[in-house]
């Protein structure tokens, strides 16, 4: 998707101004404890920066999947107080997100203060995009900013419906989101490479078909490698495979040569015959791969490969691991491959972008999170947008880009 043009918080005067600003505060939670509050902190540069302008600053975000109704342990309320935590600063939390209660919270506000809105998704009109529940969130508001990129591929009442009622602009979140996206892979440096790992081609067709068209060398890891190296007649083994999409890896290895794309595979292969920690393993060549184990991760021969590889590349985008990097010692390569991209990014040799789940954590492990240009928030959003695929909330902010920021 090419970079869509729109307004920044350069040009809102917001003093004195009611702010409705779409937030993603779904972050995870486990025993009612947030395990990892990266999306609350790269929320508040937003928040604050329209906090000391003299906004009225009122925050709107989904939780979980509560279905259209109240589900009280759905509720925002906890996330509330540790966004006022992280803030350092008094966060009003209401137990509505429209109606008199918000309505009533909103007219109490003072320049300056923030207030948080129940969970959107406790109306069934957030998912269906209902108009009237968009109208009754830009009552609230005189200005509308988003800075949930991560929600960004759904077209609901406070992504995008609002946004079409409201003078919208892009939070800071959302501003170095798109200009991240943008280097990696509308306008890179060249030559552009990016590695896609995973466990099937079937989930990441339109990716790769996207990707294609982008970059210069594309670098396939994960099990999804074994489909690609199964369709060149390798047996191998017991390895997660798909059988039935021979014939689409084979279109899509002659589709990236008539293209100019070099694909890059795995050469050598770290086999087990259970998929356990710490368990009894082979390395060999991939045409040597046994039959009754499995190919769990690359071997040293291929992170020697991909490193250098790497190291003649410019930009890198970077979507899913190299091996099952969840268990030792199949996360070697991913982590050798992940400190040679951070050393080379330190360097100033090259621009790398990272995103999705998965990915996010494998950089995380690997030790490397701080010396990567820029790791997307999003997950589905960042495949989407990689994919090709227009976003609802990006495309609904309708005017003009103003800058654009180095990461």
């Amino acid at each position: 998707m090419a970079a869509t043009s729109f307004k920044t918080l350069d040009s809102l005067d917001a003093a004195g101004k009611k702010v409705l600003l779409r937030a993603d505060l779904n972050v995870p939670v486990r025993n009612r404890q947030i395990t990892d509050a990266t999306r609350i902190m790269r929320l508040l540069p937003t928040i604050q920066e329209l906090a000391q302008k003299g906004a009225k600053v009122i925050v709107v975000s989904h939780f979980d999947r509560p279905k259209g109704r109240p589900v009280p342990e759905m509720s925002l309320g906890p996330i509330a107080d540790a966004l006022g935590d992280a803030l350092g600063r008094p966060v009003t939390f209401v137990d509505d997100c429209i109606g008199p209660k918000a309505q009533q919270a909103v007219a109490a506000m003072q320049d300056g203060d923030v207030v948080v809105l129940e969970n959107t998704r406790f109306y069934p009109g957030e998912e269906q995009n209902d108009p009237e529940l968009a109208k009754a969130f830009a009552a609230l508001a005189d200005y509308y900013v988003n800075d949930a990129f991560s929600a960004a591929h759904r077209a609901h009442a406070s992504t995008e419906g609002v946004a079409r009622l409201l003078p919208s602009f892009a939070g800071r979140l959302m501003e170095t989101e798109l200009n991240a996206l943008n280097i990696a892979l509308e306008n890179p440096a060249r030559p552009v490479g990016a590695i896609v790992g995973g466990a099937k081609i079937s989930t990441k067709l339109d990716l790769i078909g996207n990707l294609l068209e982008k970059v210069d060398m594309l670098i396939i890891g994960g099990a999804m490698a074994n489909t690609f190296l199964a369709a060149q007649g390798v047996n191998v083994g017991r390895s997660l495979q798909e059988a039935d999409m021979h014939d689409t890896a084979r279109t899509i290895m002659t589709k990236a040569k008539d293209k100019g794309c070099e694909i890059v595979l795995p050469v050598d292969a770290v086999t087990a015959t259970d998929f356990q920690a710490n368990v009894p393993t082979r390395t060999v060549p991939v045409s040597a791969i046994p039959a009754d184990a499995m190919m769990l991760d690359v071997g040293p021969e291929t992170i020697m490969l991909i490193n250098q590889k790497i190291a003649t590349l410019k930009t890198l985008v970077w979507n899913g691991p190299l091996g099952a990097f969840e268990i030792t010692p199949f996360d070697a390569a991913t982590n050798a491959v992940a400190q040679e991209v951070a050393r080379l990014t330190d360097a100033g040799a090259l621009k790398s972008i990272a995103g999705g789940g998965d990915t996010v954590s494998a950089l995380r492990h690997a030790g490397v999170e701080k010396h990567i240009s820029y790791i997307s928030s999003a997950g589905g959003a960042f495949l989407e947008w990689m994919e090709g695929k227009t976003l609802p909330g990006i495309m609904a902010l309708e005017s003009i880009f103003e800058r654009a920021m180095p990461i």
